[in-house]
């Protein structure tokens, strides 16, 4: 018993958290776009949602597992919160001087196991961290004020559960290899706020792509609104303007592209990479769904659009 959880111990956690999204994200995705039409209805009607949900005959034990899709408020409202208290965290430990509580450093020694070691600096932690929480609480502000959720469209209870793992674990990973985070003796040197100019560079990038994703929902939000704000239709329509001249879906595009800059900022974390992995794999997916779904619903849809980076996919 006591090897079993020494074991267990050993094992990153939070790294093989992702590597189990991935791998399922890859595969089923795999699977539906290849040969989906062999496949069970379980399994489309799992995968698919939103108004690329499975059609057809339904399975009930499935219908009995979905949720509504304007669920997505929940885990913005989580994620906020959930970086909000790591950020007050660093700015105890950088600004503050603080110690970091014992219970901090446990929890993260069972996800990130006891031999984490510190690759990233203060300087890193911070903009990374700052970062992530700017995105939280804009996601949080647009799903509540911005976006308009369809009333009929559902989600599988997992696809909801996967939001939450994403932000738990995308702040968990940033911190886990953190200065002032890791099980050390010494104490917290001075913090002195070092930018440099590949920081600097990552942060315009980050900005760049946060502002043109915010564009993009506001595009979308506005194809069911009328100019006063108002919400007059839950149908969906053909986006146009900004990014959507070029790509079906450049919020996910961008969502991408902001985590390129925050796995470049904390490249030596590396943890880093697995979430990285699995953003880029998750909106792949998703964006291809889309796109498909676009071509198949509207049939003067734009040849000339990409499903997700233009000119190229």
């Amino acid at each position: 018993m006591l090897s079993s959880l020494l074991d267990l111990h050993s094992i990153n956690l939070i790294n093989f958290l992702f590597v189990q999204l991935v791998v399922i994200i890859v595969v089923l995705g795999s699977l539906i776009a290849t040969i989906e039409r062999y496949l069970p209805t379980a399994v489309c009607q799992t995968f698919r949602y939103g108004k690329h949900a499975h059609k057809g005959p339904q399975d009930r034990l499935i219908s009995l597992l979905e949720v509504p899709k304007s669920w997505f408020k929940h885990f913005y409202v989580f994620a906020a919160a959930w970086s909000t208290a790591a950020f007050y965290l660093m700015l105890n430990a950088y600004f503050a001087g603080n110690v970091t509580p014992s219970y901090v450093i446990d929890f993260l020694d069972i996800m990130g196991t006891t031999k984490r070691t510190v690759k990233t600096t203060p300087t890193e932690t911070m903009v990374a961290i700052t970062l992530l929480t700017i995105q939280c609480w804009r996601r949080f502000y647009e799903t509540f004020f911005v976006q308009v959720f369809s009333s009929k469209l559902k989600m599988n209870l997992s696809a909801y559960l996967v939001g939450y793992i994403h932000y738990f674990g995308s702040v968990v990973v940033i911190l886990s290899q953190a200065e002032g985070f890791v099980r050390t003796d010494g104490s917290l040197l001075p913090y002195r706020f070092e930018l440099s100019p590949r920081i600097a560079c990552w942060i315009a990038v980050f900005v760049y792509a946060w502002r043109y994703q915010f564009q993009s929902n506001l595009i979308l939000a506005s194809l069911r609104k009328d100019r006063s704000g108002n919400v007059i239709t839950q149908k969906h329509s053909v986006p146009k303007g900004g990014y959507f001249e070029l790509v079906s879906s450049p919020h996910m595009f961008f969502e991408i592209v902001m985590y390129t800059a925050l796995y470049a900022i904390i490249a030596r974390n590396t943890s880093a990479a697995y979430v990285l992995v699995w953003v880029i794999s998750n909106q792949t997916m998703n964006s291809w769904l889309t796109h498909q779904w676009y071509r198949e619903n509207f049939k003067d849809y734009p040849s000339t659009r990409r499903a997700l980076i233009p000119y190229v996919l």
